[in-house]
């Protein structure tokens, strides 16, 4: 009797979940895309974001595409309008390498010197640095947010000759653009074909994606493609992207129709529409693969953590005016992309909005969270506001201040100075002496551009310390 319960039992626990599973996929098979249009633009506005373009697809067929709000020249978005997508690039340029790895030309494992002679860095351990390494950013190069201007990528790639590792090759995971920098310039002198170009011959033509490019450098013009915009206090002012050389590692320039067509790509197996087969099977799951010595990231795609479901393979992407997310739900098929024209400091917007979306393919509603960005902000012009107000009534009591310590041997006097001093110093630092480091080519008003609220805070601290100290000491004086 036991035996026929325990059998009974475990069918209906089958039935169970078959049916569950079936209302799963009825549900993700089905999803109105009413409710995107819905969420995307009540997020928007929650939000302050000017504009964003989406695409959704399933098993290499489009499913959706849609542009809400407008770009800085007023135009309404579509799925046509041009974005920066920042880090995304680096799935383009690793799809490219292993398109080198299936023609026989370079190995995963062939150490990068092999290809790469002139490539040099300030470190013996470069020379077993593998391309695989590269890809997965286990090489150990490190990203440091301050160098030199570069114009090309071989100039780019020429900045890392007196670098030093900062791990082993193939010990760690740390994320760093100048490992993307040295795979574009690789693919170059492989294939003989300009970085640029071969991106354009050898995917973006195939798949049909002809509103695709690749810039070398940010400060390139771009035809058709606006300013971006960065936003602060609940809303999103244009502004100009931060001049860098990001070829390999951010340079691509698209649409969310043309993403369409590069996730559809990948989720059928590699092919294009046509059924041609850009990349192998076997590469294109070993790209989705973790790495020795990475969990977290295959080559050239970002892999989720347990706790996030449904699982997905994705890359986000971020620039100082634009902000992107691609991801893959191996589990449903639907392969999702968001492109925004803002870019936010304090939270992946794209990311949010990628992550709604398909809980709506899953059938599920899609979490409404607060404006965390938006109350970070009003709370930092808050703090702005009342420090602007104590420090104009500081410098009005100067005078007073002064005289009270008059009596005070100068050492007391100067180090009562120390609080205001010590800000205006680090802060002038940051202004004025970090834009001119190595030769960068940052300015002010790319360091305002970084996260305005916080710059405003910062530059109101400075200035209100500075007239301080300088009040303080003419009352001195003066007062002498």
């Amino acid at each position: 009797m036991r035996k026929k319960l325990g059998i009974i039992f475990l069918m209906v626990v089958i039935l169970l979940n078959l049916w569950n599973t079936s209302l799963s996929a009825q549900a993700a098979e089905s999803f109105d895309t009413a409710d995107v249009d819905e969420f995307v633009t009540n997020y928007l506005e929650r939000n302050g974001l000017p504009g964003a373009s989406i695409v959704i697809v399933k098993d290499g067929k489009l499913v959706y595409e849609k542009g809400y709000g407008h770009d800085s020249d007023g135009e309404p978005i579509t799925g046509k309008s041009l974005m920066r997508i920042g880090s995304v690039s680096k799935s383009f340029t690793a799809f490219a390498v292993l398109q080198l790895v299936d023609e026989g030309k370079i190995q995963l494992d062939d150490p990068v010197v092999k290809h790469l002679p002139e490539v040099k860095l300030d470190d013996s351990r470069w020379n077993q640095v593998t391309i695989r390494q590269l890809l997965s950013h286990t090489s150990g190069i490190p990203n440091p947010t301050i160098v030199a201007s570069a114009n090309n990528i071989k100039a780019g790639v020429d900045r890392l000759h007196d670098w030093k590792l900062q791990s082993n090759p193939g010990e760690k995971y740390a994320y760093s653009n100048p490992n993307y920098w040295i795979l574009a310039f690789l693919v170059e002198q492989v294939s003989g074909i300009e970085f640029t170009d071969y991106l354009k011959q050898k995917v973006f033509s195939p798949l049909g994606m002809t509103d695709s490019l690749t810039a070398v450098n940010s400060g390139d013009p771009v035809q058709g493609l606006p300013k971006g915009y960065v936003t602060a206090y609940g809303t999103a002012m244009p502004w100009t992207e931060l001049e860098q050389m990001f070829m390999g590692a951010g340079g691509v320039v698209t649409t969310a129709s043309d993403m369409g067509k590069w996730l559809s790509m990948h989720t059928n197996e590699g092919k294009n529409e046509s059924g041609q087969q850009l990349l192998s099977k076997e590469l294109l799951e070993e790209s989705y693969s973790p790495q020795l010595g990475n969990e977290k990231y295959g080559l050239g795609w970002s892999l989720s953590s347990p706790n996030v479901k449904p699982a997905r393979i994705s890359h986000s992407g971020a620039l100082t005016t634009y902000q992107t997310q691609q991801d893959i739900v191996p589990s449903s098929g639907y392969a999702v992309a968001v492109l925004l024209n803002s870019f936010t400091p304090t939270l992946e917007h794209a990311y949010e909005i990628s992550s709604g979306i398909i809980q709506l393919t899953e059938g599920h509603a899609p979490e409404t969270k607060a404006p965390t960005p938006k109350i970070i902000d009003l709370s930092l012009g808050a703090i702005t506001l009342i420090y602007l107000v104590l420090g104009i009534r500081g410098i009005i009591r100067s005078k007073n201040w002064s005289g009270n310590r008059k009596q005070h041997p100068a050492w007391r006097f100067y180090l009562r100075l120390l609080p205001q001093l010590v800000p205006v110093v680090g802060i002038g630092w940051l202004f004025f002496i970090v834009p001119t480091l190595q030769d960068n080519s940052s300015t002010i008003i790319d360091a305002f551009g970084i996260w305005p609220a916080a710059m405003l805070l910062l530059a109101i601290v400075f200035i209100i310390g500075l007239v301080l100290i300088i009040m303080r000491v003419f009352y001195r004086i003066r007062i002498k």
